[in-house]
């Protein structure tokens, strides 16, 4: 052990004179403890949330949506297997949108209408792998004459605001009718709900609706066309670059846009929270820190005796810097380590037990409060808090290596 070290430790283990100098080194551990324990664990919610609201959106929406500049068009096949050869691309399916009315005998509602095929859609989309849709007249006869009626697939949430379960039937109205005598009628056509989809986006499962992509072709009257192709891609970070080669290889009438580009608004903005928590919930460890410089200059009064003595025995000030450096470590040190086995035990906690359970409509999914802490979040907060108490040692540090040994003597 260090002369420093020594000496140090000897402060620190030392029964103090006045027990107020002691309470507020009590009191730095505690602050610094909080401190990172709250910076923890509200840094590990807000990472568990960002994590967990991605794999929701991945689940729900492809990794890419290519589309044509000119609007629907009808060679999709050919498009489909040109591009299902780009390197990176896993599957490809066709979709339509549009935007339609569902009505009920007890309500009514706006929903963003997708027609798909069940065939491919599952390769592309986790939440639609078992998808049953039933093209219309499928069941044996014509439709109206006995044949099967179109079947539709409600999210979750939007078959409870219609009130509907499965093997109900509702109306389906699309702004996109025919010219009568009086003018545009929209068209309408009655849909049987032939089950349910759940992505755990509650924006997602309260607005989309799913039908066969040969009937949303007939109920909108778009011919063969579709209105653009769904994507997957081999790695999800890979997207944009994916996307590009893909548009490259079709030529300049297409353009194509990944998920981190349809979802940018909403990354950005919990990447700005994070920051933004991250810089206030510092300050509790900023306010540990004055604790820790404040002790320190208390027990530098208290030691002058002392420090002149060192000094007179050939301390220099470099080795009486390092004894006030090394007690305020050791304090950082003890807090830090503390609020860390705090936070990982609320972290755990908070796994375990459904504490606070989230609103849809506010939170974008219902869930338990997600946690997920990463080494590299726990070891910016350790370094961080370490870093501040270390700054808080310097000017107490400075001022004993400063102290005249013999002013000290004389008038200590």
């Amino acid at each position: 052990m260090s002369f420093e070290r020594f000496i140090g430790g000897r402060y620190l283990r030392a029964k103090q004179k006045q027990a107020f100098i002691a309470l507020i080194t009590y009191l730095s551990i505690a602050g610094v403890a909080v401190g990172v324990m709250a910076l923890i664990v509200v840094i590990a919610v807000m990472t568990g949330f960002e994590a967990d609201l991605k794999s929701r959106i991945l689940g729900g929406q492809a990794n890419a949506v290519l589309m044509r500049y000119s609007g629907p068009f009808e060679d999709y096949r050919g498009v489909m297997r040109q591009i299902e050869t780009v390197e990176g691309v896993a599957a490809a399916t066709p979709f339509i949108y549009s935007q339609v009315m569902l009505r009920t005998a007890s309500a009514t509602t706006g929903a963003v209408l997708r027609g798909i095929d069940p065939e491919t859609v599952g390769h592309v989309m986790k939440t639609l792998e078992n998808v049953k849709l039933p093209e219309a007249g499928t069941g044996g006869g014509p439709e109206g004459a006995g044949g099967a009626m179109p079947g539709i697939v409600l999210g979750r949430e939007l078959a409870k605001n219609l009130g509907v379960v499965q093997g109900d039937v509702l109306h389906l109205i699309s702004p996109r009718g025919m010219l009568a005598p009086t003018g545009h009628v929209p068209a309408m056509k009655p849909f049987r709900v032939t089950g349910y989809f759940e992505s755990g986006m509650y924006e997602f499962d309260q607005t989309f609706a799913y039908i066969h992509l040969l009937d949303a072709q007939r109920l909108l009257r778009m011919g063969d066309a579709v209105t653009g192709l769904e994507l997957r891609v081999d790695d999800i970070y890979k997207a944009r670059e994916v996307a590009d080669a893909v548009v490259a290889r079709l030529g300049p009438g297409y353009y194509a846009r990944d998920w981190m580009q349809m979802n940018r608004n909403l990354f950005k903005a919990l990447k700005l929270e994070r920051r933004v928590m991250f810089i206030i919930l510092t300050l509790i460890v900023l306010v540990a820190a004055f604790n820790i410089a404040s002790s320190l200059i208390m027990l530098v009064m208290g030691k002058t005796k002392d420090i002149a003595i060192l000094k007179a025995m050939g301390a220099t000030d470099r080795s009486i810097r390092k004894i006030f450096v090394f007690n305020g470590m050791v304090i950082g040190l003890i807090g830090t380590g503390m609020g860390l086995i705090l936070a990982v035990a609320v972290c755990a906690l908070l796994k375990r037990y459904n504490i606070h359970e989230l609103t849809g409509d506010i939170y974008y999914f219902t869930t338990q409060l997600p946690v997920k802490m990463e080494a590299l979040d726990v070891v910016s907060i350790v370094v961080a808090a370490l870093a501040i108490c270390f700054l808080a040692t310097l000017y107490p540090a400075r001022q004993a290596a400063r102290l005249n040994p013999v002013e000290a003597i004389r008038y200590g």
